[in-house]
C-alpha cells in the first residue's frame, strides 16, 4: 500500500481526491515586513511551534486559449520537495468570497494528470479536455513559512510567502500572508487579520496568486463585476436574509476593489459605490426592526469610502460620458485641450484613490465587514425581541419595508415639477434605496410579472434623475477646468455649458414623464 502524499501544510492527500473547501483570508505586505511579522505577539502565544519553511516551485496551467481562465477554474502542480500536487480550484461562492472549492491529487511530475481528477465530478471543461491540450502558464517561486495558530475558537494555518510569479522574461514580487481555516469559526481570520494590521500596513488581498499570474502573462485586466442575484426563498428567516444580503455586499466590494487601484476600469470605481450603496442600503432597511448599533456602524464607514470614491468617480462620468458625447455631436468644436484638462483631473483623482484603497482604514474596514457576516454581529447589543425577530420568516417584513420605502419615496416627490436640484437629489437616494429593496426582495415575488414592471419603471425613473445629477455636477467640474486659464479651452468649456443648458430641459420632460408612469405602477408586495 503507497504511503498518502503530504500538503505543503502538512495533511496528507487521498489518492483519491475529495471535494474540498478551503476557506483563506489573504493579506499583502511590504517587502521586508514579513520577519517582524512572524514574532507578533498573537503569533507567538498561540502557535504550535516554531513552524515549517519550505520551498516551493509551482506551475500554472491552461490551454493556448485559456479555457480554464474563462471558466474561473486554475489548475496547478506545485512541488514540495521530491513530491508533486496537483490542485484544480473553482471561483467562490456568491456571498462567500474568502471559500473556494477545489480538489487536490498527487501526480508523478510537474506535469499535469487530468485522469487523477473526478472530471464527473467538476464537470466542464475537465470532462472534454485532452491531456495534450495543456501549456504551461506561469510559474511562482516561493519560500513559505507555515505555522500552526491554536485560538480560542478556531484552528488556523499563517503562511508567509514571499518570491515571484514568473511568465516568460516578466516577474511580479509575491510578499504575502495567507491564513486558512483549519477548523472553528471563520471570524478567527479576520481577528487575527486585525490584530496584525495594528503591527503593519497590510492590504486585504483580493486576487489569488492564479489571478495575478494570469495578468502579469497575459495582460489580462479584472473585468468589473456587477453585484449577484442572491438567492432569498420564503424560507429564508430574516437571520439568515441579513447575512446573505451583507456576504453579497461585501464580496461585491472585494471584486471590485483590485479593478478600482489600478484603474484600469472606470466600472471598478463605479461598482464599488454601487456595493457601499446597498451595503448601506441594507442597513437601513433592517436596523428599525433590528436595533443593532453594528447597522449604525458599517454604514459610517461604507459612507466614508463612498465619499471618498466620490470625486474619482464624477471625473469620470464627465469624461466617458458628458465630453464624448458632445465631442460626437460637435465634431467641429476642438476638444483636445479640454480633454487633456480631464485627463490630468482624472489621474491625479486615481493616485489619491490609489493611497485611501491603500489606507489601514480601508483595510481595517474590509476585515470588519468580513467579520461582522462570518459572526453575525448583528445579534450583538439587541434585547430579546429583536433576537425573535430574526427568526421569523422573510415575506412578512419584506412587505412592510417596501410598502415604507414607497410611502417615503412618494411623499418625498409630492410636487415633482417644483422639485429643485436638492429636492431631486434627495428624492434619487430614496428611490435607490427602494430600488435595491425591491431587487433584495424580489425573488420572494418571483412570480408576479408586476414585480419586474415595477423594478424595472423605478430603474429608469432612478437613472433619468442620475442623468440629471450628472448634468448639475458639470458646473462644478468645469470651474476646476477654468481655472488652467488657457485659450484653447474656452470655445470647448462655453460648448458643454451649453449643452448643459440644453439638455437639462431634455431630462426634465424625460423625467417627469418616467415619474408619472413610476406613480401609476401598482405595488406588487402584500399577501
Amino acid at each position: 500500500m503507497n504511503a498518502p502524499i503530504v500538503h505543503d501544510s502538512g495533511s496528507a492527500i487521498a489518492e483519491r481526491p475529495a471535494e474540498q473547501a478551503e476557506i483563506e483570508l489573504k493579506l499583502l505586505a511590504p517587502q521586508g515586513i514579513l520577519e517582524k511579522l512572524r514574532e507578533t505577539p498573537v503569533i507567538v502565544q498561540h502557535a504550535r511551534n516554531r513552524g515549517v519553511v519550505r520551498r516551493l516551485e509551482t506551475v500554472y496551467y491552461d490551454t493556448p486559449e485559456r479555457v480554464l481562465f474563462q471558466r474561473g477554474m486554475s489548475l496547478r502542480v506545485r512541488r514540495s520537495g521530491k513530491h508533486f500536487i496537483q490542485t484544480l480550484k473553482l471561483l467562490p461562492d456568491i456571498g462567500r468570497p474568502l471559500a473556494r472549492r477545489q480538489w487536490e491529487t498527487p501526480v508523478d511530475g510537474i506535469t499535469p494528470d487530468l485522469a487523477r481528477l473526478p472530471a464527473d465530478e467538476i464537470g466542464d471543461p475537465v470532462t472534454t479536455l485532452a491531456h495534450d491540450a495543456l501549456v504551461p502558464a506561469f510559474a511562482t517561486k516561493v519560500r513559505r513559512h507555515a505555522r500552526q495558530l491554536d485560538l480560542p475558537d478556531a484552528s488556523v494555518e499563517i503562511a508567509f510567502d514571499e518570491g515571484t510569479i514568473e511568465a516568460g522574461p516578466r516577474q511580479e514580487i509575491l510578499s504575502e500572508i495567507e491564513l486558512e481555516l483549519k477548523s472553528g469559526n471563520a471570524g478567527a481570520l479576520f481577528d487575527l487579520g486585525t490584530q496584525l494590521l495594528d503591527t503593519a500596513p497590510l492590504q486585504v488581498g483580493t486576487r489569488s496568486k492564479a489571478e495575478r499570474g494570469y495578468a502579469l502573462a497575459f495582460d489580462v485586466a479584472q473585468p468589473a463585476a456587477k453585484a449577484e442575484a442572491v438567492g432569498i426563498t420564503a424560507e429564508h428567516a430574516v437571520d439568515d436574509v441579513i447575512a446573505l444580503l451583507a456576504g453579497a455586499c461585501w464580496q461585491h466590494l472585494l471584486n471590485n476593489h483590485a479593478v478600482a487601484k489600478e484603474g484600469s476600469d472606470p466600472e471598478g470605481v463605479h461598482q464599488m459605490r454601487v456595493a457601499l450603496r446597498r451595503l448601506r442600503t441594507m442597513c437601513a432597511l433592517f436596523r428599525r426592526e433590528i436595533p443593532s448599533p453594528s447597522f449604525e456602524a458599517i454604514s459610517g464607514e461604507a459612507r466614508w469610502l463612498m465619499q471618498q470614491l466620490g470625486p474619482t468617480r464624477d471625473w469620470d462620468v464627465f469624461d466617458g460620458t458628458t465630453v464624448s458625447r458632445l465631442a460626437t455631436a460637435a465634431p467641429e468644436v476642438d476638444f483636445g485641450g479640454l480633454r487633456e484638462a480631464v485627463q490630468r483631473q482624472r489621474k491625479l483623482n486615481y493616485a489619491t484613490l490609489q493611497g485611501v484603497l491603500a489606507d489601514p482604514r480601508c483595510s481595517r474596514f474590509l476585515l470588519s465587514l468580513g467579520n461582522w457576516v462570518e459572526r453575525r454581529g448583528w445579534r450583538n447589543e439587541i434585547e430579546s425581541e429583536a433576537l425573535a425577530a430574526l427568526s421569523q420568516p422573510m415575506p412578512a417584513l419584506a412587505d412592510k419595508i417596501l410598502a415604507k420605502r414607497h410611502r417615503k419615496v412618494l411623499r418625498r416627490g409630492a410636487h415633482f415639477r417644483r422639485l429643485d436640484t436638492n429636492a431631486q437629489h434627495d428624492l434619487r437616494i430614496d428611490l435607490k434605496k427602494l430600488r435595491y429593496a425591491a431587487e433584495f426582495f424580489l425573488p420572494l415575488y418571483a412570480t408576479h410579472a408586476r414585480a419586474k414592471r415595477y423594478v424595472m419603471r423605478l430603474a429608469r425613473l432612478q437613472n433619468s434623475l442620475g442623468r440629471a445629477r450628472d448634468t448639475a455636477n458639470i458646473r462644478t467640474l468645469l470651474d476646476v477646468i477654468r481655472q488652467d486659464d488657457q485659450p484653447a479651452l474656452h470655445l470647448a468649456v462655453g460648448a458643454i455649458t451649453g449643452w448643459r443648458a440644453r439638455d437639462q430641459i431634455a431630462v426634465a420632460k424625460t423625467l417627469r414623464k418616467r415619474w408619472r408612469r413610476f406613480k401609476a405602477t401598482p405595488a406588487f408586495w402584500g399577501r
